[in-house]
This record gives C-alpha cells, sequence and structure tokens, in this order.
C-alpha cells in the first residue's frame, strides 16, 4: 500500500509545472509522483547537520508539509556544517532559523515547527500526523524512541548517523523489514561513543548523508519500488569520507526483537534515558562539581590538587590545559595506579560530560579518592577563566 493513496493526491498548479518540471519528466517521479510529494508530510527529528540538507533538499522537491522538531538554539560551532543556519541566525531557535530558510527556497512549502524535546510523553502525539519520520539526531536515547514510535505508529524511518569521517544510512520500516532494535538491540555503554561534539565530524560528512536520507524519503513517498528502484529498507549503508569508501550490510528482521518481532514486549514508550544507561540508581553517590572558578580560586590559594586532562590527544593539540596530566579516558583505569588517593583529583574534559563518565569508571574499579568533574569543562576554564583560550 503506498504511503500516499489515491484520495490524497494534490494538484499540480500551474507554477508547480514550472517548478518541479525536471521531476515530472521522470518517468519514475512523474505527475502522479510530484503530486504524493506534494500532498506528503514529512518529519524531520534535528535540525542540525542531518536536518539541514534533508530540509532544504525535501522543501526544493515540493513536499507539501515539513515538520521541524528541535529544542535547541543556533550557535557558531553549528555553523561549520548545519547549513541550514547563517551567522545572523546564532543564538534563534533552531527551528525558527530553518523555517525561515526553508520558506525562502520555497514558499509554497508548509513548516510545522515543534520547538521542544522529543520526548515518551509527547512523541506519539507529534509522529502520528506524518507519513514519514526522518531521523537527524546525535543520541542513542532519541534514536532509539524515534525508533519504537514509528514502529508502533506503523510509519517508516529514515535513519542516519554521524562520527568523524563515517556515516550511516537505512531505512527501518517494520512493515516491510527490520527496525533499529533489529540492528542495534542494547546501547552502547554510557561515554563509550563520544558526541559530535566531543569527538568532532567533518563538515561535509552529515551533508552527504543527510543527502542520502532525503533521497530516500523521496523514494518512499514516490513508490520507487513500482518503478525498479530500490529502498535501503533491510540494507545498511556504510560511508567512510576520509577513505571516499560506501560499503553495504544486510539487514535481516529479528524474529525476537522486543517492538517489532513474532511476539513484541514493548507495546508502550518507555523512558529512553533510562533505558540508554544515563539515569543513574538514586542511591549511588552523586559525582562531585567543581566551576571553573572555584577552582581558580583553590589552585591560586595553593591547594593541592590533582588536574587529569581525559581529552584526546587532537583536543590537547588546540590547546593544553596548564598544570593536568593527561590521561586519554580509554587509558584511565590501566593507569589509575599513577593517582594518590590522599590528594583530590579534579577530571576534565571539552564539555563536563566525559569527566562524569570518567570518574564513575573510576569509582567503580575501586579508586578511593576524592574526585571532582569539572563543571562544563575546559570551556567553562576558556570562558569564566582565561578567554584568550579557544572555546570549541
Amino acid at each position: 500500500m503506498s504511503l500516499i493513496p489515491e484520495n490524497r493526491l494534490a494538484e499540480l498548479s500551474g507554477d508547480d509545472v514550472k517548478r518541479y518540471s525536471r521531476h515530472l519528466i521522470l518517468p519514475e517521479v512523474g505527475w502522479e509522483g510530484q503530486q504524493r510529494l506534494k500532498a506528503a508530510k514529512v518529519l524531520i527529528v534535528g535540525t542540525g547537520g542531518l536536518g539541514a540538507p534533508l530540509a532544504l533538499y525535501l522543501a526544493a522537491a515540493g513536499v507539501g508539509t515539513l515538520g521541524l522538531v528541535d529544542f535547541d538554539t543556533v550557535e557558531a560551532s553549528n555553523l561549520q556544517r548545519q547549513i541550514i543556519h547563517s551567522t545572523r541566525d546564532i543564538d534563534r531557535p533552531k527551528v525558527a532559523s530553518a523555517r525561515d530558510r526553508i520558506r525562502g527556497i520555497n514558499p509554497d512549502i508548509k513548516v510545522i515547527t515543534h520547538n521542544t524535546r522529543l520526548s515518551s510523553a509527547n512523541a506519539l502525539e507529534i509522529l502520528r500526523n506524518y507519513d514519514v519520520v526522518a531521523d537527524g539526531t546525535d543520541n542513542f536515547p532519541t534514536r532509539y524512541l524515534v525508533n519504537d514510535a514509528c514502529v508502533l505508529l506503523g510509519i517508516p524511518t529514515v535513519y542516519g548517523s554521524i562520527y568523524q569521517f563515517e556515516g550511516q544510512a537505512s531505512v527501518f520500516y517494520a512493515k516491510k523489514g527490520p527496525c533499529y532494535r533489529c540492528l542495534y538491540p542494547a546501547p552502547p555503554p554510557p561515554g563509550l561513543v563520544p558526541s559530535c561534539g566531543e569527538g568532532g565530524v567533518l563538515g561535509v560528512l552529515p551533508g552527504i548523508i543527510g543527502c542520502i536520507q532525503a533521497n530516500e524519503v523521496i523514494k518512499l513517498i514516490v513508490d520507487a519500488d513500482e518503478h525498479e528502484g530500490r529502498s535501503l529498507i533491510g540494507r545498511l549503508l556504510l560511508f567512510d569520507a576520509w577513505q571516499l569508501k560506501f560499503r553495504e550490510l544486510a539487514l535481516d528482521k529479528e524474529p525476537a526483537c522486543p517492538i517489532c518481532g513474532e511476539q513484541p514486549t514493548i507495546h508502550d514508550l518507555v523512558d529512553y534515558e533510562e533505558f540508554c544507561g544515563l539515569k543513574r540508581e538514586e542511591a549511588e553517590v552523586p559525582v562531585k562539581a567543581i566551576s571553573a572558578r572555584d577552582l581558580k580560586a583553590r589552585l591560586d590559594a595553593g591547594d593541592r590538587i590533582q588536574l587529569i586532562d581525559v581529552r584526546e590527544p587532537h583536543e590537547r593539540a588546540i590547546f593544553q590545559f596548564e598544570g593536568a596530566k593527561a590521561i586519554p579516558f580509554g587509558q584511565l583505569i590501566r593507569r589509575k595506579e599513577e593517582f594518590n588517593p590522599e590528594i583530590d583529583a579534579v577530571f576534565i574534559c571539552k564539555i563536563g560530560q566525559r569527566s562524569i563518565y570518567a570518574i564513575r569508571a573510576l569509582r567503580d574499579a575501586g579508586y578511593t579518592g576524592r574526585m571532582f568533574n569539572l563543571k562544563d569543562g575546559s570551556n567553562a576554564w576558556a570562558r569564566d577563566v582565561d578567554p584568550s583560550l579557544p572555546q570549541y
């Protein structure tokens, strides 16, 4: 059954014929395919690196309704890859910036903005109004949330992910193939996979993967399978931008999948922060934090403090944290004997997240000394203590 049934086909105007003429002369798209595109409703989750090319190309292609979900604002560091935003949009909500750019490309598109964090409480209500969901998120809780909501609603998800120089793309549609949980039954341990903000990403990579996602969205809407096309349902496309290589893996539907398998056990949305291990037990000792200004005051007072920089070598090349011992996150446990448990230790990363995982890992490994997390990381030090240093 087509995603866009016959009774929903949209009429094309004379202006539409002019704008989409290059589509109309493609037999695989044609008049009816463009009608389907105009009638289609696509939700883009995230208006960052992947969401930017998705929104731009789907708007240009004539998708009639585009929904945008994001709760973030534009920052200068976004502009290296999130091409839907511009310098003048810094500090604006991303959905507002993206909406204006979409309307500049195609004023006939209906844009629905959801300036909110997608959650278990609102996902079903938001997603049920769309034909296709394009996942442009950068974290595991939201990926599992989007997958589960789409499976429960019977909607296809066009998936993409990026990290450093590598990207992935697929289409998860439980009615015709596997879902995200069939590929990744469980999330990785917290801290094992850094975010793009911590690990970096080549600026053009999300453009490539996002365009592949836009291509898959269009193919789903125009029923490419009826014209000897082939979607990424049941296939995982892997791309290495540095080596310029594409690979492909076949994906099978997992019979024991807890949400799309033969005997599903998940019938509603769950707490995805907890599922991904990002919520700690209430009884667990919390990680103590210290602000950049308080750390500076203690150092100026002559307090004995071990500074442990868990950033990677390429990050330290941006700037060295004076007086800190450099021990990347992956080496901490085997080098814990280098710490003196009699002296307070302050752990430093870029934004204060990996350092929390570092402290928890050392605590689990039996280290008994007092440990503090530098709140907001080296960026806070550059912002509040030494503005001559870069925030990155």
